[in-house]
């Protein structure tokens, strides 16, 4: 997901040309530059107003074109997105308890419900003082060792640890700590597909349930399930790759309701038999899910959030009041941490069993389908041991699983240490993979006591 540099790099080259021969070719690459804008304004908006910070500037990956972005807000709630001031403009609307959404006019979302900290181990917990060896396992993880220019790549922000339900390491690089709300990126979905496992518990909607959306009536895209969704097997036609036209750009710099444009997206595969990464399969199930609550924008908050006690975080809908719940989820470190605890107490919250209990057994089981250009994928959850038999990361145990995120996102989990490892960080382009499984390999050396 190197999305910025990838589109921005060529956008840069007509930003030049676009100046020298006229508006033609500025309309021709509008498309790509609202990419840079849209994307521009949302992070300024969201680094500002969720995560606390004045540094927005330091979440935008360098490029060409960086330096004819202009972002920023008035002292209002909104704010915009451009080209040297004036061209391919992008406005992202801040609303409290939902974060920052691109719209041309500010969305109309509702009331945010209340989510307190209670019931949350972890948000109020004493930073804890942990032994030499944990000590120096998270130093390595933040760069100790290796050069300035090595370090500064590698990135990390944030490192939490739990055993056996506890807090016993943290640490938190400079301008962040343990209240400042993070980007989780691609962990969004599996925070969704615990938020979906708490509705099939309520009895509000099943793996199994078709017939998802009204425009699927007539042809096979009916028979698509919840499962598949979460699966990424619903064989809708689909392209990940950030670049001009495709429809991830699209749908995030693009589109008012995201869900609906995905429900538009042709059949490509019949359901259920080649699995393609798709973030719209993701946005498109919280469209679903957030209709058929009738909670709309509000539904992690009502669901997820205030169940675990999830005080920070905030999951960002679209102009048309989906959560995108592809991308999208803040949260602090610790929140982040609960949700792996969560995960790992197979959905078990103080005495409550608030997922079914063969919730987290069904997300780890890799199906067997045609194609696939994720191996180890579950339902939103990644696991160590390959189909094939292999393992991805052969220094951690066997039910290693793990949520993950792009530019170094990582809620680990080790059911076998009763061990949940976080990592965040803005990692673009350094081996930030080969550190984090080389920390959490530390941390079980260490105790992790």
């Amino acid at each position: 997901m190197r999305i910025l540099r990838r589109i921005l790099v060529v956008a840069a080259v007509f930003v030049v040309v676009a100046t020298a021969v006229g508006t033609g070719v500025y309309r021709w690459q509008r498309p790509m530059i609202l990419t840079g804008t849209g994307y521009a304004a949302h992070n300024d908006c969201a680094v500002t107003e969720i995560g606390g910070r004045l540094d927005a500037a330091s979440d935008l990956p360098a490029n060409p074109i960086k330096s004819y972005l202009r972002y920023g807000s008035d002292g209002s709630a909104e704010t915009t997105g451009s080209l040297l001031g004036v061209l391919a403009k992008q406005k992202a609307w801040y609303t409290k308890g939902f974060g920052c959404t691109l719209a041309d006019a500010r969305p109309r979302l509702g009331p945010a419900s209340t989510v307190s900290a209670d019931g949350n181990p972890f948000t109020h917990a004493p930073a804890p003082k942990s032994s030499a060896k944990l000590d120096a396992a998270l130093g390595r993880a933040f760069g100790k060792g290796l050069s300035a220019s090595d370090a500064a790549a590698l990135g990390t922000r944030a490192v939490v640890v739990v055993k056996d339900g506890k807090l016993v390491a943290e640490r938190y690089a400079k301008g962040f700590d343990a209240t400042t709300p993070q980007l989780g990126w691609s962990m969004s979905k599996s925070a969704t597909a615990l938020i979906t496992g708490m509705l099939v518990q309520q009895g509000k909607v099943t793996l199994d349930d078709h017939g998802l959306r009204p425009e699927w009536k007539k042809d096979g895209r009916a028979d698509i399930t919840v499962e598949q969704l979460l699966r990424m097997t619903s064989g809708l036609e689909w392209d990940e790759t950030y670049d001009l036209g495709t429809p991830i750009t699209q749908m995030l710099y693009g589109e008012s309701d995201m869900g609906a444009y995905v429900a538009g997206r042709p059949a490509e595969h019949k359901p259920g038999t080649v699995q393609e990464y798709s973030s719209g399969s993701t946005t498109l199930l919280c469209s679903v899910l957030a209709q058929r609550t009738g909670l709309g924008a509000d539904l992690p908050r009502q669901t997820l959030f205030r169940a675990l006690g999830l005080s920070s975080a905030v999951l960002e809908p679209d102009a048309a009041g989906t959560p995108v719940c592809s991308s999208y989820l803040w949260a602090t470190p610790r929140d982040w941490a609960t949700i792996g605890q969560f995960a790992l107490q197979n959905g078990k919250w103080h005495g409550k069993q608030l997922l079914p209990e063969d919730w987290m057994k069904r997300s780890l089981e890799v199906e067997p389908v045609d194609k696939t250009d994720d191996p180890g994928y579950g339902m939103t959850w990644r696991v160590n041991v390959l189909p094939d038999g292999s393992m991805r990361w052969p220094e951690l145990p066997k039910d290693t699983y793990y949520a993950s995120g792009h530019d170094g996102q990582k809620v680990i989990v080790l059911p076998s240490q009763d061990l949940v490892v976080v990592r965040m960080g803005f990692t673009p382009d350094a081996d930030d993979e080969a550190s984090e499984v080389a920390l959490v390999e530390e941390v079980i050396g260490a105790g992790a006591r």
